[in-house]
This record gives C-alpha cells, sequence and structure tokens, in this order.
C-alpha cells in the first residue's frame, strides 16, 4: 500500500485531501507544517508528498528543498496551493515539486495527479 504524507496547516484541507486518498486505497499521514513533515519523512520515506505552500514555521517551499537535500531516493511532490500565479508555479518546481495544483482540487484532479506521480495506471 502506497503511503502518502499530506503537509498542510489547515485541518479542513487534511480531512478532505486524506478522505479522497484513503477512499481509493492510498495510506495516508498528516503533517501541520514543514517541520513536522520532515521529522516523519526521516522515519520513514513515504511514496508521495502533498505540500501547501503557505505554513508556519517552515513553509511548503523550504520543505521541499530540505527534502531534496536528503540523501537516497527521492520520492515525488504535488504541491498544491490557493497561490495561482505562474510564478508561484515556478518557485514550487524551483524548490523540487513535481506537480502544481491550485486549490481547491477537485477529487478526479487529485487522483489524477496522485496516479501519474505514482506511476500507477489511469484510467
Amino acid at each position: 500500500m502506497k503511503r502518502i504524507l499530506i503537509v498542510d496547516d489547515a485541518a479542513t484541507v487534511r480531512m478532505y485531501h486524506r478522505g479522497i486518498l484513503e477512499s481509493s486505497g492510498y495510506k495516508v499521514e498528516e503533517a501541520w507544517n514543514g517541520i513536522e513533515a520532515l521529522e516523519k519523512s526521516l522515519e520513514a520515506p513515504f511514496d508521495l508528498y502533498i505540500v501547501d505552500v503557505n505554513m508556519p514555521k517552515l513553509d511548503g517551499y523550504a520543505f521541499l528543498r530540505e527534502l531534496r537535500q536528503q540523501e537516497g531516493p527521492q520520492q515525488p511532490a504535488i504541491m498544491i496551493s490557493t497561490e495561482a500565479a505562474a510564478r508561484d508555479e515556478i518557485v514550487a518546481y524551483q524548490a523540487g515539486a513535481n506537480s502544481y495544483l491550485v486549490k481547491p482540487v477537485r477529487p478526479a484532479q487529485l487522483l489524477a495527479h496522485v496516479r501519474l506521480m505514482l506511476g500507477e495506471a489511469t484510467e
């Protein structure tokens, strides 16, 4: 079973994404900021990271830069943000994101990106 870490400071967003992913058979864990996410990723790497941009303590960009400096295999990350400007997307990719989505994300859209990032067949 693929493990996904949702990193977002908004509990409602984490619950929304978790519901979509768990109903599709993924094992989901949550972190409310980049520091907690880094700690969890060091304990056991995840197959995919879903990361918000604006969070306290360590934002999504800084989290991804830190994650990308870790030794070992690198797992994909989808950045999901309310920031919709092209510049935000460029910064996300420079930080290490593999995909970028703008909130609110529809369930089918989220699952399509998750399956693509995990190399799973899509219908």
